[in-house]
């Protein structure tokens, strides 16, 4: 097995280091919650769908938190305290007063690990007000509880968490570990090419899942699952679950409809397709894998 598979990287990927304090106990306590929401040094991040409002100063995301307009029906959710003050994130459909809306995909590279992280965070959580204002059980409109963390559906009782959707994305290897298998979807550029992947099934396993779109996608068997790491991907609330696994047997061929073609790429033809941006933990898996020596 190549030593890509055996040590996993401690290095966080893109939208994964946040340093802040997610203060998950006091945000339960309103009067608290109230202190922070008028605390002099509140900053907060405006998202609207996958998109940022830039400010420039003194980070290119912040805000005094009066600024940014929320979307009707919501409150400022509280991101937690960052050096000790608080940081809120704000769902709206127009920027603040100065500012203007980027892409978060766009703006990963010019950040801070940090401050990408904290995007990220503001982005998921204001997605998920955004398309859960009415409880799923009843239809009624809900009400926003611990400091944006929950809601409320007064007229069933109900609690609705934020959503969190777990996709496993893996790169096979073959046994001598000189090639990797690749797919590409029809709506992608000319010679592009990526790990495969797809989402956990009610009822399945990591791995069983691994295995599972493996097969559907390429028609191939694997074996020896190993996880590598994972990535927040709010767009709109995917956590990605990376792996890499041994080939076990099967002729790869598209399978499902997914992908239009599926090969195997040994280490000196990478530089010639066109591969996943370096802020996805796809690249991060192909890249640990082109940088590993074959067993």
């Amino acid at each position: 097995m190549p030593t890509f598979a055996v040590a996993v990287e401690t290095d966080p990927n893109t939208f994964s280091a946040a340093s802040i304090d997610r203060v998950s106990a006091e945000r339960r306590d309103p009067g608290w919650v109230a202190r922070a929401e008028r605390d002099p040094r509140a900053r907060a991040l405006a998202s609207s769908g996958g998109r940022m409002a830039l400010s420039g100063e003194p980070s290119p995301l912040d805000f005094v938190l009066a600024d940014p307009q929320p979307l009707e029906g919501t409150r400022p959710v509280l991101l937690g305290l960052r050096d000790g003050a608080p940081l809120f994130a704000v769902e709206g459909d127009e920027p603040p007063a100065g500012s203007q809306w980027s892409g978060l995909r766009e703006l990963a590279s010019t950040l801070s690990p940090a401050e990408a992280a904290l995007a990220a965070t503001a982005i998921a959580i204001g997605n998920w007000h955004r398309r859960h204002r009415f409880c799923p059980n009843c239809g009624s409109p809900t009400d926003l509880a611990e400091a944006g963390w929950l809601r409320k559906c007064p007229a069933c009782g109900a609690d609705h968490h934020p959503r969190v959707d777990p996709v496993v994305i893996m790169i096979v290897v073959d046994e001598p570990g000189e090639r990797v298998l690749l797919g590409r979807q029809p709506s992608w550029p000319q010679g592009r090419y990526s790990a495969l992947a797809g989402f956990v099934e009610p009822g399945e396993s990591l791995e069983e899942a691994v295995a599972r779109e493996v097969r559907e996608e390429s028609g191939v068997e694997v074996g020896g699952i190993i996880y590598r790491s994972s990535q927040p991907w709010p767009f709109p609330s995917s956590l990605m679950l990376g792996f890499a696994c041994r080939y076990a047997g099967g002729d790869p061929a598209p399978r499902d409809g997914e992908l239009e073609d599926v090969r195997w790429f040994a280490r000196a033809e990478l530089s010639e397709l066109v591969l996943p941006p370096r802020l996805a933990i796809a690249r991060r898996l192909i890249d640990e894998w082109r940088g590993s020596s074959p067993s």
